[in-house]
This record gives structure tokens, C-alpha cells and sequence, in this order.
């Protein structure tokens, strides 16, 4: 590979990210600052609100603990020996 070739691949490695970094701030808008009113009214007719308890102060009872088979989400059922298929090579049951 001779030099001027790198140069070339060396000029286009670095010219052409910042070309496209240019174009983009050049084609980008400036926003303007928002604007604030100068007085803020609010309504005086609202009515006052109520204090809401805090998720501290709710007191929540458990839910009770079944063993129903009818319930069982199936989740907790993985390892416990019970399976008997052979379902092939790398079968863990």
C-alpha cells in the first residue's frame, strides 16, 4: 500500500465524521427560551384537599396460606424428583 493511499484512507477516516458532525449543527435549529408569564393566578375557589394516609399507615392483612393443588401456580415445582419421563439426552428429572 503506498502513502499517499493511507493519507487518503487516513484523510477519509477523520474528514468524513466530521463532515457529517458539521451538517448536523448546521442544519439544526436553535430553540428559543421559553417564556414565563410574569404572574401566576390560581384559582381561589378550589377547595382544600384531604390528606390521603401514606402507604405506611394502610394496614393490609395476609392472604391466606392454602395448599390447595387448584391454586398451585407450578412455579415452585421444578426439582423435586417427580419427574419420571425420559424426555432424551440432557433430561434433569
Amino acid at each position: 500500500m503506498s502513502f499517499t493511499r493511507r493519507m487518503a484512507t487516513l484523510a477519509a477516516v477523520v474528514v468524513i465524521p466530521l463532515g457529517i458532525a458539521a451538517t448536523s449543527f448546521a442544519l439544526t435549529d436553535s430553540p428559543e427560551s421559553p417564556k414565563v408569564p410574569a404572574k401566576v393566578e390560581l384559582e381561589s375557589g378550589s377547595p382544600t384537599p384531604t390528606p390521603t394516609p401514606t402507604p405506611s399507615d394502610e394496614v393490609v392483612s395476609r392472604p391466606p396460606v392454602t395448599d390447595d393443588p387448584a391454586s398451585d401456580d407450578d412455579d415452585d415445582d421444578r426439582g423435586t424428583g417427580t419427574d419420571t419421563d425420559d424426555d432424551g439426552p440432557g433430561d434433569d428429572g
